[in-house]
Formats: structure tokens, C-alpha cells, sequence
């Protein structure tokens, strides 16, 4: 094995290093030559470096309950999937005979998902991928264009280019890309709002339905939420009254943290509260016993944990937040048209997918002090099948 100098350190395999194992044609000129990337932005092939080409049989075999299926055991172990923290990673074969990619977990590989058709196929899906990322190449006139409409193109540019190399029949990992990835688009930078995102007028309309957004007025506001780009959101966008795990608090005006627990939960010993519980203002519910709430003073979005009494931190604003609770939803409504093709065994690509579009949004969930991310915690709970 080899790689070429600094910059790109593309991994290469000798003719020696590849003997019987891969017979492909195609597939042993690409791995003897051009190589392959230690790792993009969805996946990394540097397990070749750590433990060279093994087959899954060399990899997976061990006292766990799975046996490998003999027709499986020759398929090489070549790199893994990039996923969030808190995620295990699937590791990608190659069928040297065929030159076809598919996906498996090490510790259950009795069940390969299929990946790509070849690994160059591979390749280009997942450069495609990070061209609509950075919004260039094939995404480049979308640049600077948000909302829905932008989301809508960008998804059917993607699944486009991906069904032309597949005859149509797209491997769920890359449906789930190119369905949810581009969601992320739906809101840019904040420039006029002064929150963290623009979000487009009436955006939360055309999803939850008009009339099922809760607008609020000045009088609504405790004199607590002095933010003003906060409650200038409140007024001119909104909240959904109700969203697929959050539920507002449309019973007027908005109560600060301790106005709920001494007027709605007088059973709740007050002096668990947070100090500074009369700036933080309760906008909804979510479960388990969690309120949202904002902070009156710096528009920070967090949850206070009604058993644990902590606070987390949960978006960067109120525009994060709207935009999160768009992006839950929409994806209720993709997943509720796919079906059971990503709500099976493929359905942890969906969430992994879902948590990236979430980080580009907000990076809240990735920051250091954010270890109990709500966000986070329940897109990985359904990946392990919680809900």
C-alpha cells in the first residue's frame, strides 16, 4: 500500500497487495492508480491504512452471535461511514468479483445493505454530495438562495445525478442524502433578522398550515424578554402551535419559567429553579418533562429538565429553533412517503442524514457544553428504535 504525497494522500493498493481478492477489472485499475481518498465528507476509507485489505470474514468473525454467510465471507472490508457522535459506523464492502459496494455493522453483517454499483460510482456519489454542500460545481447557481423552493431543486438535481448512475433504483443511504441533506437550505445566514437565520416569510405556514401558527403581540411578552430580534420573531413569524415533539404555549402571555411552575405546577419545588428563572421565558412543551424555554436576555433557546432540574442547551435562537422544528417535520412527511423503504433497516441513514442537516442549521449540538443535546439525543433514539 502507498500514498501519494501531501495534499491529496490518496491510498493505493499494489497488484501483489490485491492477488485473488479482487478480480474486477475496473475496480483494480482504479485501486492501483488513481486510489482511493482517506476520507471525505461522508465517508473514510483509512481502515486500509490501519488493518490493510481484509475480508469480511477476517473482520467480522468473532464470539458474537452473527455468523458471516458464506457467500459473504470473501467481500473486503475497505473503509467505513462517516457518521454523527454517538453513532456506530457501518463499514463498506467491495465484492472483488463483481466490483459492487454494499454496507454492513462488523458486529451484525449478516444482512448487507446495497451502497453503489462500483466504486467509482462510489466516488462520484459522494464528491457530488460535497459539491452541493459548498453549493458549487452542479449546486453552484443556488448559491445565495434559500427556502423551500431552493430545497425542492437542490434534492432533485441530487436525486437526478444519483438514479442516472443506478437505472433508477437508488440505494436508500443516497435517497436519504438527497432527500435530506438539501433541507438545510432551507434558511440563510442571518442578515436582516439579526438571529443566527433568515427565515423566509411564511415558511412555517406552507408547512404546518395556516392558522396553526401561534403569532404573538408586545402585551404577550414578560417584561423579561427585552431580546428584541426575539420577540420581533414572535410577532412577524411565529412558533407552530403544535409540531411532531414540541407544543406551544398559546395560552397568553408567555410566563417566565417561574410564573409556570408557581402558577401551572404549584407542586414543584420552586427553589430548584434555575437563579435566573425570571429571564427565561417557557415557550411549549417537549417530552419526558422538558420545557423550552428562551432566554429573555441573549435569545439563547434551552430546555430545563423538570426531574433533573438542569438546564441544556437546545438552539442558537428562535430562528434555529423554528427552522428545526420545520426540518422534524418535513422529514415526517418524506419518511411517511418512502415508507417502509427507509423506515427498516435503512433508517439510521435517514437520522444520520436528518443530524447533519440539524448541525448546518445550528451547530449548538456539537459544541462542547452541549453533551445532552435534546435534538441529538432523540434522532439517535429512533435510530436505535426507541420511539
Amino acid at each position: 500500500m502507498s500514498t501519494t504525497d501531501a495534499g491529496t494522500t490518496a491510498i493505493t493498493l499494489t497488484e501483489a497487495e490485491l492477488e485473488r481478492y479482487v478480480t474486477h477489472v475496473p475496480t483494480r485499475g482504479l485501486l492501483t492508480g488513481a486510489g482511493l481518498p482517506p476520507e471525505t465528507d461522508l465517508l473514510t476509507f483509512s481502515p486500509l491504512r490501519t488493518h490493510g485489505l481484509r475480508t469480511l470474514a477476517d473482520a467480522a468473525d468473532g464470539p458474537g452471535p452473527f455468523h458471516v454467510a458464506e457467500e459473504l465471507r470473501s467481500r473486503l472490508v475497505i473503509g467505513e461511514l462517516l457518521t454523527p457522535a454517538g453513532m456506530e459506523r457501518e463499514s463498506i464492502l467491495l465484492d472483488g468479483a463483481t466490483g459492487e459496494i454494499t454496507t454492513a455493522y462488523l458486529f451484525d453483517p449478516s444482512d448487507p445493505q446495497p451502497f453503489a454499483p462500483s466504486l467509482a460510482t462510489l466516488l462520484r456519489f459522494a464528491a457530488v454530495t460535497e459539491e452541493l454542500a459548498g453549493l458549487r460545481g452542479r449546486f453552484a447557481s443556488l448559491a445565495g438562495q434559500y427556502g423551500p423552493r431552493t430545497v425542492a431543486e437542490a434534492s432533485r438535481r441530487l436525486l437526478t445525478l444519483f438514479e442516472a448512475d443506478t437505472d433508477g433504483a437508488v440505494p436508500p443511504y443516497w435517497k436519504a442524502a438527497a432527500l435530506i441533506r438539501p433541507l438545510a437550505l432551507v434558511a440563510g445566514p442571518g442578515a436582516a433578522s439579526g438571529l443566527a437565520l433568515d427565515v423566509p416569510a411564511r415558511v412555517l405556514d406552507q408547512q404546518f398550515g395556516h392558522g396553526r401558527v401561534a403569532r404573538f403581540e408586545e402585551v404577550d411578552f414578560p417584561a423579561t424578554l427585552t431580546h428584541e430580534p426575539t420577540r420581533r420573531f414572535l410577532c412577524e413569524t411565529g412558533l407552530p402551535e403544535e409540531a411532531v415533539f414540541f407544543r406551544a404555549d398559546t395560552d397568553v402571555p408567555l410566563p417566565t419559567l417561574r410564573e409556570h411552575f408557581t402558577q401551572e405546577r404549584t407542586d414543584y419545588p420552586v427553589a430548584e429553579l434555575p437563579a435566573h428563572c425570571d429571564h427565561l421565558i417557557r415557550l411549549g412543551a417537549l417530552p419526558a418533562e422538558n420545557s423550552l424555554v428562551v432566554d429573555g436576555r441573549t435569545g439563547r433557546v434551552l430546555t430545563f429538565s423538570e426531574p433533573d432540574a438542569t438546564l441544556h442547551s437546545l438552539n442558537t435562537d428562535i430562528s434555529t429553533l423554528a427552522c428545526t422544528l420545520w426540518l422534524i417535520h418535513h422529514e415526517r412527511t418524506i419518511d411517511a412517503h418512502l415508507g417502509h423503504e427507509l423506515a427498516t433497516d435503512a433508517y439510521d441513514h435517514l437520522v444520520a442524514a436528518m443530524i447533519h442537516a440539524l448541525n448546518t442549521l445550528d451547530p449548538t449540538g456539537t459544541l462542547s457544553d452541549s453533551t445532552c443535546h435534546y435534538w441529538t439525543e432523540l434522532f439517535q433514539d429512533e435510530a436505535r428504535g426507541v420511539f
